[in-house]
């Protein structure tokens, strides 16, 4: 598709001074323009890795755009999409905000209830769904939508009543914005002169770990401040390669695959499918990522577990190549310490060619530069854990509200125990209480449709995080918890329980913990046990089991839990060590309400939900007989009982 050079023209003409003072549809189109046979991004499909230039980009978003308008999508109409990542999902999403309407993410493994909710809060008239499975969650939700539009159209024969008038594919709609371009060739140009910076291009869905999540409004400026400041910071080149696998609908994708991208132009690469992502991964061999903690705990848990399966000599290699890089690691991360000396550098050098090397490039990691991990706080133990192999991770720190990233590390200074500097355009103060407030361009309009949170949590242009925090004499912010979450024992010991739950889950065998002790004598714990390394544990020792049920109550199990709890207790002061502990026998999962969809721990619902086991705990009972109602994915609630062991940690 040819793009007049005026056109392009015009657009530069109408930014703003600032870089950010533009739209993600004037930058794609500056960029088909000027690189139209570059690659913008590729997509494995059937073993197959095929290429999408940026003017195939541009293109399809054309016809996307003009698609949807003659669906009858009108300016700020809102847009909703559910779908796992690949080009239509990026494609239908830029098509929505060049025709003027207004996207909104959801979540591919919601259920029908939460579907229900996001499309009514967002008075969505329009919405992708990836397949079958999504349709179906889309139809039970019982939200009378003007189209639905399906991008793999296997099984579609069971709605021929509704093809056509109320189900159509995406590959439908992109011919039908094909028409519309031959048709009405000024259509699309006039659609782009409509777009500018100060206009809302998405509502985005906060956390919710304390109710339901709110729908934050941001615009393109804020979305691609956010952006700017990052890639300020942090440069990226145009070869790298970044592979697109979270969420589509969480903020953290939103910012690499959309925002950073039609910015730094970089490649994005999509998996075929969720089952072959980590192949796919490891693959691409990404230069730079960016992941919550729990992807993080996933890969350094593997990688244990591999190497206490591996042979002796090969277990001892890494065991010492590991020693050295630690050393090395803190000696460079901690502040106050002197730097590794020649010698030490050396070794360092040496234990990542003969044993790192090899671990990275298993794991797709051999060529990070940059490895960013944010949503939630990493452990202290797993940032050294992944500069002793040589991985540059960096925690980063924003909210939804501040178009996901406000702090963050500089490569010279990575410091375990923060969460880094603020972005070259952001402040940062701490108020009174000690709540974190930040003011950035990247600020969101308000909250859509909740004018009293608005006011809330913005005010006199600062944000308000609800996170308690400090900032150091030397500039690094570090991170206490959720005000709400922090925890205060009965003698008035304040203790942030996400310090606590991260040296547990440093442990291999431990998948989640959630720390209980609010107006208590001591801290307790409810443990999820990591079934794929447990059940390999278990296997070499020939302990049997059917299921997660049944292998989390295992007494060789709960042993095991015991050892690794001591282990974390040891590094840990007396007040923060945990007292007594239980294996559940269900993981907590956002189905049953008990984490959100990014995995985050709802604690006032575990709280809830679990009174009767606390209670036992703290009454010094030895087991307790515990009934749990799970939601299956069809909406039926089942009761579970089962007798969950007590175990002491000390």
């Amino acid at each position: 598709m040819q793009i007049e050079g005026t056109l392009a023209e015009e657009i530069r003409s109408r930014a703003g001074k600032e870089p950010y003072d533009t739209t993600f549809q004037w930058l794609l189109v500056d960029k088909a323009r000027r690189s139209p046979g570059k690659t913008a991004f590729r997509w494995k499909r059937y073993g197959i890795w095929h290429r999408y230039s940026w003017g195939d980009y541009f293109e399809r978003v054309a016809w996307a755009a003009l698609g949807l308008r003659a669906l009858g999508l009108n300016p700020d109409d809102k847009a909703a999409f559910m779908t796992f990542n690949r080009p239509a999902w990026i494609i239908y999403e830029v098509g929505v905000q060049t025709a003027g309407g207004v996207s909104i993410g959801i979540y591919r493994d919601s259920l029908s209830d939460e579907v229900a909710y996001i499309l009514e809060r967002s008075d969505s008239k329009f919405a992708l769904v990836e397949g079958q499975e999504q349709l179906d969650r889309v139809l039970a939700s019982g939200v009378d939508l003007d189209k639905i539009i399906v991008d793999e159209a296997k099984g579609l024969h069971q709605y021929r009543e509704m093809l056509g008038r109320k189900i159509i594919t995406f590959g439908d709609l992109l011919t039908l914005g094909r028409k519309v371009m031959k048709s009405n060739p000024g259509m699309l140009k006039r659609m782009l002169a409509d777009t500018g910076p100060d206009r809302i291009c998405g509502l985005f869905t906060t956390s919710g770990t304390t109710g339901l999540p709110k729908l934050a409004m941001l615009t393109y400026r804020s979305m691609l401040a956010m952006a700017y400041q990052l890639y300020m910071l942090d440069p990226i080149e145009p070869d790298w390669e970044y592979v697109s696998f979270l969420p589509t609908a969480w903020i953290g994708e939103q910012m690499m695959s959309i925002s950073l991208h039609m910015l730094a132009g970089f490649r994005v690469n999509f998996p075929e499918a969720p089952h072959t992502m980590w192949h796919d991964f490891r693959e691409i061999a990404p230069h730079f990522l960016f992941s919550p903690p729990r992807i993080w705990e996933r890969l350094a848990k593997d990688i244990m577990a591999r190497i206490e399966d591996s042979d002796p000599l090969k277990k001892a290699a890494y065991q010492v190549a590991m020693w050295i890089g630690e050393r090395a690691a803190r000696s460079r991360l901690v502040k106050g310490r002197s730097k590794p000396t020649l010698p030490w550098r050396i070794l360092h050098y040496l234990a990542y060619w003969l044993a790192f090397r090899h671990i990275l490039d298993k794991n797709g990691l051999k060529r990070v530069m940059r490895a960013y991990t944010g949503g939630a706080m990493i452990a202290e133990d797993y940032v050294f854990y992944y500069h002793a192999l040589g991985v540059n991770l960096k925690q980063i720190y924003g909210q939804t509200e501040i178009a996901g990233i406000a702090v963050v590390h500089p490569d010279d200074d990575v410091r375990p125990d923060t969460v880094g500097k603020p972005l070259p355009l952001t402040e940062i103060k701490i108020a009174d209480d000690g709540e974190i407030l930040l003011r950035s361009p990247a600020l969101m309009a308000g909250y859509y449709k909740n004018e009293e949170a608005t006011r809330k949590t913005i005010v006199d242009g600062w944000l308000k995080t609800g996170d308690v925090g400090e900032v150091t004499s030397d500039g690094h912010l570090k991170i206490k918890d959720r005000a709400k979450e922090i925890i205060t024992l009965s003698d008035g010991t304040v203790i942030a329980p996400q310090i606590v739950q991260n040296k547990l889950k440093f442990s291999p065998y431990i998948g989640e913990a959630a720390i209980i002790g609010s107006g208590r004598p001591y801290l307790v714990a409810l443990l999820n046990i990591d079934f794929e390394i447990v059940s390999r544990w278990a296997e070499r020792r020939k302990v049997a089991f059917t299921s997660y049920s049944d292998l989390s109550q295992k007494p060789e199990v709960l042993e095991l839990l015991k050892r690794e709890v001591s282990r974390a207790n040891m590094r840990m002061p007396e007040k923060m060590r945990v007292k007594r502990f239980v294996s559940l026998f269900k993981e907590f999962h956002p189905d049953d309400e008990e984490m959100t969809r990014t995995r985050k721990l709802r604690r006032m619902v575990i709280e809830s939900r679990y009174a009767g086991l606390i209670d036992a705990i703290y009454r010094g009972e030895k087991e307790y007989e515990l009934t749990v109602v799970m939601k299956l994915e069809d909406g039926r609630r089942v009761p579970v009982t089962k007798t969950v062991k007590i175990i002491d940690a000390s």
